[in-house]
């Protein structure tokens, strides 16, 4: 497909240095990314500072991932209305702001409006911040800008927790929100100084799409609602969760028609005729499921099984982060010399084993042993964001760069944000599968059972408690080593699930078009 609306631009470059506005537009997204999981170790601490329950302050996370949703898919229709340097200065003065507000919530419903805020506003930076890379780098420089990206998304959710938790013990939740504030600033003061608008991205009129905008928003906040809340009360049990379904899947595939009829679309969809892009983007869509479940679930197994601390859970992490880093040049050296479609099977495969082997984790294993199982699984992402990101775009025309970031972005990060959800009650459900399991060979008639009982007692009695008390004890300790067993059973058969799905999507690098010379980005099968 020739890129018509721009050949007569296709000689512009930016006036400042490519990697500098990089890093600043990445910074913003690394913002964005990082407030994604930096809440969920903060929970507890902020329904007790604000007086409510614990699933109700759920809600701070839950309407973060909702607003957060709907404007990555429309944030395309939003640069292009309001010009993309204005609208990404917008969403950055105003996630700064809302995240201001969010440290002096003083109640548990102000908490929620100012995080819909900050989602809202956020939803925009990554696409564009996306789009911006794209318009700035030839092709053949790309691999190495995604490189870049990929310290911001990958990284983002891995130190979440870490950042979190240390600002939590040591501070108070609030910080968590107020650590944005000067760095908000600086990148607003920067992108004002650094950014500009390439000549095909001036602001456009546009009619507002309602219809567009109104299904989208329904059918994507529905189903976010559905996948977060749905565990808490009891699934299609509820009136309330059924009632999202409905909603949720009649307005998302109303939105899919609409986008396909309507003369001019909130977001074109015809960006997904190109077959690298759409396997792109589906590929891209598995990786944040696995980045953001692992993300969720590694530190729920720290502080559950393990007994860490929110601090000592968020420590085990970043070390992953580190993986990733160093591992990120090497592949883009290897781009050069390996057809990208390879090295992309290559860390599907190699994320399906690490998930094998953390299947395999017991609740006696030490710190260490949890870390560099954490690593193995962001080790991958190497050999997947960057590739992905790079052969997705390879050949697309330049005008359709905004509509393919929008979706791209939408994709990898709304699949996440149903992933944390959804992995959360699948550990619930998969316990309780386990501890019925495990019940019915638990009984008191079985030798193995006996004997667990009569050596903790004997050591509770030399210990000084007396032989009923011993007991009571014992049989105490039996049912809590019990429950260890039982969430153990359940982390490992969902790190198995995940493996299985890495296997599952690995093949579907090889229905892309190869690259040759794949470093540069460029030279694909058109």
């Amino acid at each position: 497909m020739a890129d018509t609306s721009t050949g007569e631009h296709h000689n512009w470059k930016p006036r400042h240095n490519p990697w500098l506005v990089a890093v600043v537009v990445t910074l913003a997204a690394f913002m964005e990314v990082l407030d994604t999981t930096i809440v969920n170790v903060a929970l507890p601490h902020i329904a007790g500072s604000l007086g409510s329950s614990y699933d109700d302050a759920t809600w701070a996370l839950t309407s973060y991932l909702v607003a957060n949703g709907i404007v990555l898919t429309i944030s395309s229709w939003l640069a292009k209305r309001f010009g993309r340097k204005r609208y990404f200065l917008i969403c950055v003065a105003m996630f700064t702001l809302s995240s201001f507000l969010c440290g002096l919530s003083t109640s548990l419903p102000m908490l929620v409006i100012f995080r819909l805020m900050q989602g809202f506003f956020g939803g925009g930076l990554q696409p564009v911040q996306q789009a911006i890379i794209l318009d700035i780098f030839p092709p053949e420089k790309r691999g190495a800008a995604f490189g870049l990206t990929a310290l911001a998304i990958v990284v983002g959710p891995v130190l979440g927790p870490l950042v979190g938790g240390w600002l939590t013990d040591t501070y108070s939740w609030r910080w968590i929100f107020y650590v944005n504030v000067p760095f908000g600033i600086m990148t607003v003061m920067a992108v004002i100084a650094l950014v500009e608008d390439p000549p095909w991205v001036k602001a456009v009129k546009e009619r507002v799409d309602v219809v567009g905008i109104s299904l989208i928003s329904l059918g994507l906040g529905c189903l976010e609602i559905m996948a977060d809340r749905g565990e808490d009360d009891d699934w299609f049990g509820s009136s309330f969760i059924t009632t999202m379904a409905i909603i949720g899947g009649v307005c998302t595939l109303g939105a899919i028609i609409w986008l396909l009829k309507a003369r001019n679309p909130l977001l074109r969809l015809s960006v997904l005729k190109d077959r690298n892009f759409a396997l792109g983007t589906f590929m891209i869509g598995a990786v944040g499921v696995l980045l953001y479940a692992s993300a969720v679930i590694v530190p729920q197994f720290a502080q559950q099984v393990q007994g860490y601390t929110a601090t000592i859970a968020g420590q085990l992490m970043a070390p992953g982060g580190m993986a990733v880093m160093v591992l990120i040049p090497f592949v883009g050296m290897l781009m050069k010399h390996v057809q990208v479609r390879y090295l992309i099977g290559l860390g599907f495969l190699f994320m399906a084993l690490s998930c094998f082997f953390a299947a395999t984790l017991y609740s006696g294993v030490d710190f260490w042993y949890l870390v560099i199982c954490r690593m193995r699984q962001t080790a991958p992402l190497a050999f997947l964001f960057v590739p992905i990101s790079t052969i997705a775009y390879a050949t697309l025309p330049r005008e359709l760069n905004g509509d393919a970031s929008a979706l791209f972005s939408m994709v990898r990060n709304y699949f996440g944000s149903q992933a944390i959800s959804l992995s959360t009650a699948a550990l619930t459900e998969m316990r309780q599968v386990q501890q019925t399991d495990v019940s019915a060979h638990a009984v008191a008639s079985r030798p193995e059972f006996r004997d667990y009982i009569f050596h903790v007692q004997k050591l509770a009695e030399a210990h000084g408690l007396a032989p009923l008390r011993a007991h009571a004890f014992a049989v105490a300790h039996m049912y809590q080593e019990f429950m260890r067993q039982v969430a153990m059973l359940a982390y490992n058969q969902l790190f198995n699930v995940l493996g299985i799905m890495a296997l599952c999507v690995a093949p579907f690098c090889f229905l892309m078009s190869p690259m040759k010379g794949s470093g540069s980005g460029g030279g694909g099968g058109h």
